[in-house]
């Protein structure tokens, strides 16, 4: 397995996420004062299971004027969502908890609580987390889009323990769903 070199993520993140959070502002109103999220607690108080894990939102989408979306990710046993690509959004992940794998394009690379790995707009892309405890990441995406209605709408559509499967809807949101999640034993 390849590790990203500290150098080369900090280069690819310093490139895409300014791009993405300043260059493309929607100019929508956003949010006029700071709003502090407590350590596992949603924004709005409410409860996001998807898959093998739950969520909570820390910065949502009207809080930015649309350009940025972030969540805490919470695995509660092993596994990930399926290998999809964002068409609009970069997605970003940084480990808090636990140990992950990714496939971001054709490079693997082995996560660990401290490091993070930028998931570039129409490039291909899964992770699982595969430690023996449970896991915890935040995640970003910029611009934000229909990404957090993507999340609503995969929580009510999902079945127990299973992470939402059904191309058409990742579609609607600007997804392409392309294969299986990774196999982690």
């Amino acid at each position: 397995m390849q590790k990203m070199e500290r150098r080369s993520f900090l280069a690819a993140a310093s490139a895409a996420l300014p791009v993405a959070l300043i260059g493309q502002s929607s100019n929508t109103p956003t949010t006029t004062k700071a709003v502090r999220v407590a350590n596992g607690e949603d924004r709005l108080g409410e409860h996001h299971a998807i898959g093998v894990s739950s969520t909570a939102f820390k910065v949502l989408t009207q809080d930015t004027g649309g350009d940025l979306f972030i969540m805490q990710h919470a695995n509660l046993k092993k596994g990930g969502p399926p290998r999809h690509l964002h068409h609009n959004e970069d997605e970003w992940f940084y480990v808090l908890e636990g140990d992950y794998i990714a496939e971001i394009g054709t490079e693997r690379f082995q996560l660990k609580p401290g490091d993070s790995i930028l998931a570039p707009r129409g490039v291909p892309h899964v992770w699982a987390s595969v430690g023996e405890g449970p896991g915890k990441m935040l995640i970003a995406f910029a611009p934000a889009n229909k990404m957090e209605s993507f999340f609503r709408d995969n929580a009510k559509r999902r079945k127990d323990g299973d992470y939402l499967n059904e191309a058409a809807v990742y579609h609607a949101y600007g997804l392409e769903l392309l294969g299986p999640p990774l196999s982690v034993g």
